[in-house]
């Protein structure tokens, strides 16, 4: 594979030169460079440059607003609503999580539905959002049908991520974002397009059949991780990301999408619970204490150990050659 190395400042560059060069204002055009910029940086190759051109073509085809600004409605004490105005998903949680913040800070849970947005991204942002400011975070969204319930052959559900961040004080926090099917979809794309085979259970082609083709993987149909028991964690997301904030469930993101090739529309949820107000004095020790136990283990890293290992290094990455071509030939 033919790659070019850029610095941190270059992809950011980039990203925003193409997102400005496409539709969007400065605003959501910083929103989407940055985070594209960390993907990158923590090594999510996934979710950083290689979704910008599915970013263009969904300003391109009018199906998102590139100057959209979200609207913030504080429901209650402790619920939040953020409309994305047809945006992407970055500006809309950048307006919706200092409130979500204060809210759980203020009376222990809070939680903050997000819709009308466009998500594209990873999930961890997020959570760590929240983690870096004492809470414990969770968040989850739907996509477009992506993953045969268990015991099917038929897609239904979207690669349904979660994500989930302890707070550690003074520390890097605990964190995990995994999609609940065997292999998100970004990663099965990569693979596709560096002629690699992905393990199997990660998917069937489109007569049903078990393969370790990505291309073929993605002409048929993903699997949930675990079986049945990914299945269900599965459909709670679905209930959570859709069902709860009142958006789109996946199947319902299909009918309506126009199909250039960017995100859907959809909903997002993103859980704070304060950890010093529901546990009491002592929570640090307590938890670092199981932490310590946990890492402690031989062969165990703890989930987000090696993100956060890749972002303390600020050197250059490097990036697929015919990316970089597609992304300079967008601006």
């Amino acid at each position: 594979m033919s790659t070019i190395s850029l610095t941190l400042h270059e992809i950011y560059d980039l990203a925003l030169a193409t997102m400005l060069a496409n539709g969007c204002d400065d605003e959501n055009a910083k929103a989407l460079a940055d985070i594209v910029t960390r993907a990158e940086q923590d090594g999510s190759h996934s979710h950083g440059l290689f979704r910008l051109p599915g970013y263009v073509k969904a300003l391109r085809s009018g199906k998102v607003d590139g100057a959209a600004r979200p609207v913030v409605t504080r429901r209650t004490a402790s619920v939040i609503h953020v409309d994305g105005q047809r945006g992407f998903a970055p500006l809309a949680q950048a307006a919706g999580l200092p409130v979500l913040a204060s809210a759980a800070a203020e009376t222990g849970v809070a939680a903050l539905s997000l819709t009308n947005i466009h998500h594209f991204a990873a999930l961890w942002p997020e959570t760590e959002y929240l983690a870096d400011r004492g809470l414990v975070g969770i968040a989850c969204t739907a996509y477009m049908p992506a993953v045969a319930p268990a015991g099917s052959t038929e897609k239904l559900f979207g690669t349904n991520p979660i994500s989930f961040a302890w707070p550690r004080p003074g520390k890097k926090p605990v964190c995990f974002d995994m999609a609940t099917a065997a292999m998100a979809m970004g990663d099965v794309q990569i693979a596709a397009r560096d002629g690699a085979s992905v393990p199997p259970g990660t998917g069937l082609d489109a007569d049903g059949n078990e393969t370790t083709d990505p291309a073929e993987i993605a002409k048929g149909v993903l699997l949930p991780f675990g079986g049945y028991k990914g299945s269900a964690i599965a459909m709670m997301v679905e209930l959570l990301a859709a069902g709860l904030t009142g958006d789109q469930f996946s199947y319902e993101a299909a009918e309506t999408d126009n199909r250039d090739g960017g995100p859907p529309r959809g909903g997002e949820m993103v859980i704070a619970l304060s950890p010093a107000m529901i546990a009491g004095a002592g929570w640090e020790a307590h938890a670092d204490a199981f932490v310590n136990r946990l890492s402690g283990l031989e062969g165990v890293r703890v989930p987000g150990a090696r993100r956060h290992a890749n972002r303390s290094d600020l050197g250059p990455r490097q990036i697929h050659k015919a990316l970089i071509e597609t992304i300079r030939s967008l601006g």
